[in-house]
This record gives structure tokens, C-alpha cells and sequence, in this order.
């Protein structure tokens, strides 16, 4: 079913198919797209596109990462599960919709989706640079070309624009450009580029200005502890490690290491509910992106046991209101394919959980997100699935939607 197809008995019908909003989309940065955009000063030293490797594949080439980043995980959808590869993949391989907003839209409707929003994907792992003033060049390069890609289809592409974190004062500058270029919102870097992190009373300006212009704050997965292994090269997208790897490396295989992106998203959502800063900026918006969502009931349950139990002898003082309380107020949880996030939405706030598709990557549900989301709402409300679906993420991003 496509958004043309839809008549006007089902849109009334108490049966109509929910076309649903994605809350978490990529595109694949197109190879020209870093020198094209990045700022003169920085245009030498700009991420491009180069053949890796004996068998032709492409890959970009960041200075300052030991490996390139290979293009077979960045556009995956839809493939399967066998034929994805890491490496010797090329751009003319990959789904034209990551880069040309003429092809997005027939991408769409295949999956039966409304509208996304769209996060980077090689400027998403670049925000694990240790050179914080090349990252920002990177960002705002990405998000000049963004704006572009968004012009095209205004009322179904919408933008997050993304912002590095050098200082107060930058980042709220920076902040108030992303919201007059017209995104919606904002993806953060897990850790600012000062010695301070994100709970010091340091970033208490930016988080007010956040509040004040009503802009909600995105920490993806892949952004957050993993500068070391992309300078030494065995990030968890290179699929390889070193023959004697240590413990600090990563323990057992990489397939098994990848839950560590996941566990990087809630120290940040700990960060910010026990460091006070919803306490201090009660409006502020929070999104935890692609880091499903069944695991937060338990969690919630985790932060108010160990605040009760353990919090005197800490030395912590009292919270106005439970651990869980602010988690479920302040922080919007985006997954795709999360069966437990469905399942479990009452003991969460449904209102905070967003459906996503993740295309064009490896672990998106793209063509088949109807089929999984069949799957998975088989006894939820109708009123929670058009939440969790589709209205959600429209409310928190102040867009209009087909109901």
C-alpha cells in the first residue's frame, strides 16, 4: 500500500493501514558530497572516496581512521542475510534513494512509510574523530548538503541537522543555524569535545537553549566510546580484530561485541537523569536512537532500585521526582525491529517509543517493515500502534501526517 493508493473509505475506515513515520532513516553521503560542501579551510584534509582492496570495492577514507569505511553495511536493506558484505561493495551497487531524493519517495511507499527522518551515516561515525574542529567542518558540510537532499521533498524527507559540541557558546550558535536551515532536530556526538562531559554545570547554557528554541537533542548508536577502536582499526564495523586481541578491545568475536553500541546510549541516558539535567531542564527533549527499546522496562525498574537502596551511602542527594519518572518523560525511545518494544510499550510510556525503518542500512526492515510490524502489534491497541507508528514521532517534530 503507497500513500497515492490510499482511498478515502480506508483513511476513514476504523481498519485503514497506518502509514507509518520512520524516526530514524540514513543517507549514504554521495562521494563528492565532503569536498563539495566542507569549508575551503578544511577541503584538503576532506573525506573522499577511493577503491579499497584487490576486488574494486570503494570505501571512504577519513583522515585520522586507521581503516576506511566500507560502503557494504551502509546500504544493505533489503538484502540477504548472507549476501552482506563488508567490503567490495561500489557506489553504483547501492540504492540510488541514499544520496538522489528523486528515487527516495518510491522507496517509500515500497515500505509503506510516510515520512522520515533522516540521520547521516559516514558523518555519524565520524562524530568518533578526535579532532574536534575537523569533525565540525564535516558536520556543517553534511548539513549544507542535507538541506539540499531535504528541498526536494519537504513535506516527507525531514532533516536532523548535526551538531559537534567544541563549546557553550559554539554549540548554541551552531544550534540556532541547524534550526533556521528548517530541521527538526539535532544528532549529538556521545561526548562533547571538552574535558567536561554533558552533566557539568559547563553545558547548562546549551541545554537551556535547547529548551528555549524546543529542539530535540539525538544520541545515535555508533556515536558514542568508539574513537579508539576507529584510530587503531578495529571498530566493530571493520568485522576484523587483532590476532592476540585484550579484554580492553572488545571480549569474544565482533558479532558478539556489537551490544556495546547499545550500552554506550544508556550510559548517556543515565548521564542526564542522574546528573540532574533533567532536574535542571525539565522541557528538554532527549531521543535515544536505534538502540531498541524492550530493554527499558528493566531499566527503569534498575535506576529506582539502585536509587533507593543504594543512594544515601553514595552520598547522593534527593531527587524530586524517581529515576523512571524522568525517563519517561524526557527521553523518546527509536527501534525497528524490537518485538519486546512493542509488547512491553504499557510498561514503558508508549507515548515515547518510535518505530523506525533504518534505510538504507544492514539492519533495516526495508521492503519488509509492514510484514515485521504485522508481526509484532498482533494484540496491541489500534491506539497505541498509530502512536508508536506514526504519531509519536509527528508530534515530538511538530509535522502534519496522513491519518
Amino acid at each position: 500500500m503507497t500513500v497515492a493508493e490510499l482511498t478515502r473509505e480506508e483513511i476513514e475506515a476504523d481498519t485503514r493501514p497506518i502509514l507509518a513515520v520512520s524516526a530514524d532513516s540514513h543517507i549514504t553521503e554521495p562521494p563528492n558530497m565532503y569536498i563539495d560542501f566542507i569549508d575551503p579551510a578544511f577541503r584538503d584534509r576532506a573525506p573522499y572516496v577511493a577503491i579499497e582492496g584487490e576486488k574494486g570495492g570503494e570505501a571512504f577514507f577519513v583522515e585520522g581512521f586507521a581503516r576506511p569505511i566500507a560502503l557494504g553495511l551502509l546500504a544493505a536493506a533489503g538484502k540477504d542475510p548472507r549476501d552482506i558484505k563488508v567490503t567490495d561493495e561500489r557506489f553504483a551497487d547501492l540504492h540510488l534513494s541514499g544520496w538522489d531524493p528523486k528515487y527516495r519517495l518510491a522507496d517509500q511507499d515500497r515500505d509503506g512509510v510516510q515520512a522520515e527522518f533522516i540521520y547521516p551515516t559516514v558523518n555519524m561515525l565520524i562524530c568518533n574523530h578526535p579532532d574536534g574542529e575537523f569533525k565540525r567542518a564535516c558536520s556543517c558540510a553534511y548539513n549544507r548538503w542535507l538541506q539540499t537532499f531535504c528541498a526536494e521533498a519537504p513535506d516527507r524527507i525531514y532533516g536532523l541537522g548535526q551538531l559537534i559540541l567544541l563549546s557553550p557558546e559554539q554549540a548554541i550558535a551552531d544550534l540556532r543555524e541547524i534550526k533556521d536551515m528548517g530541521f527538526r532536530g539535532v544528532m549529538m556526538p556521545g561526548e562533547p569535545d571538552t574535558p567536561e562531559d554533558y552533566d557539568q554545570p559547563l553545558w547548562d547554557p546549551f541545554f537551556a537553549a535547547a529548551e528555549e528554541m524546543g529542539i530535540p537533542l539525538s544520541f545515535h548508536v555508533l556515536t558514542s566510546g568508539m574513537t579508539k577502536g576507529f584510530i587503531e582499526g578495529n571498530n566493530i564495523l571493520s568485522g576484523k580484530r587483532p590476532a592476540n586481541p585484550s579484554r580492553a578491545e572488545g571480549r569474544g568475536p565482533p558479532v558478539g561485541r556489537t551490544f556495546g553500541i547499545m550500552r554506550n546510549c544508556q550510559d548517556i541516558l543515565s548521564m542526564f537523569v542522574f546528573g540532574r539535567i533533567f532536574e535542571r531542564h525539565p522541557s528538554l527533549k532527549l531521543v535515544c536512537v536505534e538502540a531498541d527499546a524492550g530493554w527499558a522496562p528493566h531499566y527503569m525498574y534498575r535506576m529506582d532500585h539502585y536509587y533507593r537502596r543504594h543512594r544515601h551511602w553514595n552520598g547522593y542527594a534527593d531527587l524530586p521526582k524517581l529515576p523512571s519518572e524522568y525517563f519517561k518523560e524526557n527521553i523518546w525511545l527509536t527501534f525497528q525491529d524490537d518485538f519486546t518494544a512493542f509488547q512491553f510499550a504499557d510498561f514503558m510510556n508508549p507515548r515515547r517509543l518510535m518505530w523506525a525503518n533504518d534505510f538504507p542500512h544492514s539492519d533495516s526492515t526495508w521492503p519488509w517493515s509492514q510484514d515485521v510490524i504485522a508481526e509484532h502489534t498482533v494484540g496491541l491497541s489500534r491506539q497505541n500502534r498509530e502512536w508508536i507508528l506514526r504519531d509519536n514521532c509527528a508530534e515530538l517534530y511538530g509535522i502534519d501526517v496522513i491519518r
